[in-house]
């Protein structure tokens, strides 16, 4: 039979299906979603259509965090970079870094094992084998991973940056294997004692320095090694230059050796005492010569003590002082205002604790660290005074400086208003390191400026730097004076006690913004020794750096 013949069943009405224009739409109705409404065709879409899918806000939970580490860390051991850095924010730069894993490090057998979450970062140690011709040698080190939103889509990705392939690198920065560009040096101290960075921890960074700067001219033979190749610096000389790093060696080579002019007896002291404390760059120097004598920081790796740049706090006014002492604009034994405070270019000045001296000389107020006394003399100078005296009689801020190594030569731009006045007491923006103001005390000490340096520059008949003019003997004489009478009456007695009549000092406290204690400063000489040091969060510079610096005078006799 037909069709005709059977029954016509009518098809069941489902309240859920929809067609418009013929695409089916389903509702899905369920507690907390609203109902669609159908509105008349032309004049609106429904608020489906209309709706945008809401992107997720807000920190990642732990969740996503380790959803986040886990895919990139699987993807990175099976040796899928572009798959790995997929899962990164920056795709780009993460699949060029993980690939030169393999094509530039050498890196084999990589095993990469996460540690415990602690909010968005997840750390992990590596282990590995870098394997290199017919060498290989087991390669391990520990790095993490932080995972963030992206705003665009709210979805949880690892923040890039080159130190998730190993901590130590910075932007530009590479792993390569190979045989090594520079040669290795033998450092060795001014007696011929090698200088080992397992021996004196800080001189790790100098070492390297000296490998990239004296490695060829020394006469040695390269090895092949892994090392950290850093990006070319940008910087004028060598202010911002930071040597390469070798982090395994798979053959050595033959190391030239290159004398420096460290002390084995300060350089152990300085050693000690930088350890003892958290943040803490000391130099000690030669007045007469400029030898360097000593370099330490608690850190070993980045060299503040000579590339730090740092606000010097009070001990900038020893520098100003000869300043204001050649205007004759003080006088050591005239009178001089200390008062509470003193306002310039709209910036009320203070002394700690608001102290004041009525009727004081400037003897006094230099002593007493007073700030009001430097900056109640700004509206007599002119905006590059400072600058200029810094530059053509102290040295600095020329970056012309060649010590060896590289070096941060100190910088004491030309400023106006209020920023003029706070450079007068070491704010504003003036930057020194402890290299820095050692020299300051030193050209004090023997009334010129002598380049400090810690290679001989007859081992590569390299020109030091020199100073434009020299003070008179008269302002050199009236400067120690000062200094003299701040460690046997000031600020500095308790770290100059019993040091003898021949020594000085100044102390300094610098403010940074953001942290809680200022940093400590100390700087002094005694006979033919000068050194500085800073404490960074450490407070009172008579305090905190002050005993670092009086041990280094104590140790060279």
């Amino acid at each position: 039979m037909g069709s005709r013949g059977k029954r016509r069943v009518p098809a069941r009405r489902n309240t859920n299906a929809l067609v418009i224009g013929g695409v089916s739409v389903v509702a899905v109705i369920g507690a907390g979603v609203g109902a669609y409404a159908l509105m008349d065709s032309g004049t609106s879409s429904s608020a489906a259509a209309d709706a945008k899918p809401k992107v997720k806000t807000g920190p990642p939970s732990a969740a996503e965090v380790r959803t986040a580490a886990d895919r990139f860390l699987t993807a990175w051991q099976f040796g899928d970079a572009a798959k790995a850095a997929g899962y990164t924010d920056d795709a780009a730069a993460a699949q060029q870094a993980l690939a030169g894993l393999s094509k530039d490090a050498h890196l084999t057998d990589v095993k990469l094992t996460p540690g415990k979450r602690s909010g968005a970062e997840v750390p992990f140690h590596v282990t590995s084998t870098v394997t290199y011709e017919k060498t290989k040698k087991p390669f391990a080190y520990d790095s993490s991973v932080t995972a963030v939103r992206r705003k665009a889509d709210g979805k949880v990705l690892i923040g890039w940056q080159p130190s998730v392939v190993h901590p130590e690198l910075k932007d530009g920065d590479r792993l390569v294997t190979g045989e090594a560009g520079d040669p290795p040096v033998k450092a060795v101290d001014r007696n011929g004692g090698e200088l080992s960075a397992k021996t004196y921890p800080s001189l790790g960074a100098v070492v390297d320095g000296l490998r990239e700067k004296y490695g060829k001219k020394a006469g040695g033979t390269a090895g092949v090694e892994l090392r950290i190749v850093r990006k070319e610096a940008s910087g004028k000389g060598e202010k911002n230059a930071v040597p390469d790093k070798t982090l395994i060696t798979l053959s050595e080579g033959t190391p030239g050796t290159v004398k420096t002019t460290l002390s084995p007896t300060l350089q152990a002291e300085a050693e000690k005492q930088v350890a003892s404390r958290k943040r803490a760059a000391v130099v000690v120097v030669r007045p007469s010569t400029g030898e360097i004598l000593a370099v330490a920081n608690s850190s070993p790796g980045f060299n503040t003590a000579f590339q730090g740049s740092l606000a010097p706090g009070s001990t900038m006014k020893v520098i100003t002082s000869s300043l204001l002492l050649e205007k004759d604009l003080a006088g050591v034994d005239k009178q001089h205002p200390c008062p509470k405070y003193f306002t310039y270019g709209h910036w009320k000045f203070q002394n700690d604790d608001k102290f004041e001296i009525k009727k004081g000389t400037f003897k006094a107020s230099f002593a007493a660290s007073c700030n009001t006394a430097f900056i109640s003399q700004a509206p007599k100078l002119e905006n590059d005074s400072l600058t200029k005296q810094a530059q053509q009689v102290f040295g600095l801020g020329l970056d012309n400086w060649s010590i060896g190594v590289p070096s941060f030569d100190g910088a004491v731009p030309v400023q106006s208003e209020a920023q003029m006045a706070a450079s007068l007491i070491g704010q504003g923006g003036v930057r020194m390191n402890p290299l820095n103001m050692a020299s300051v005390a030193a050209t004090v000490k023997s009334g010129s400026f002598h380049q400090p340096y810690l290679v001989p520059p007859d081992f590569d008949h390299r020109t030091l730097a020199k100073a434009s003019r020299a003070m008179s003997a008269g302002t050199a004489a009236q400067l120690r004076e000062l200094m003299h009478y701040t460690a046997v009456a000031g600020t500095a007695v308790k770290p100059m006690s019993g040091l003898g009549s021949d020594m000085g000092a100044k102390t300094g406290s610098a403010e940074v913004d953001g942290q809680k204690e200022p940093n400590g400063w100390f700087t002094a000489y005694r006979g033919d020794l000068a050194a500085a040091a800073v404490v960074q969060q450490g407070g009172h510079g008579g305090d905190s750096a002050g005993p670092v610096v009086r041990q280094m005078l104590l140790a060279g006799g």
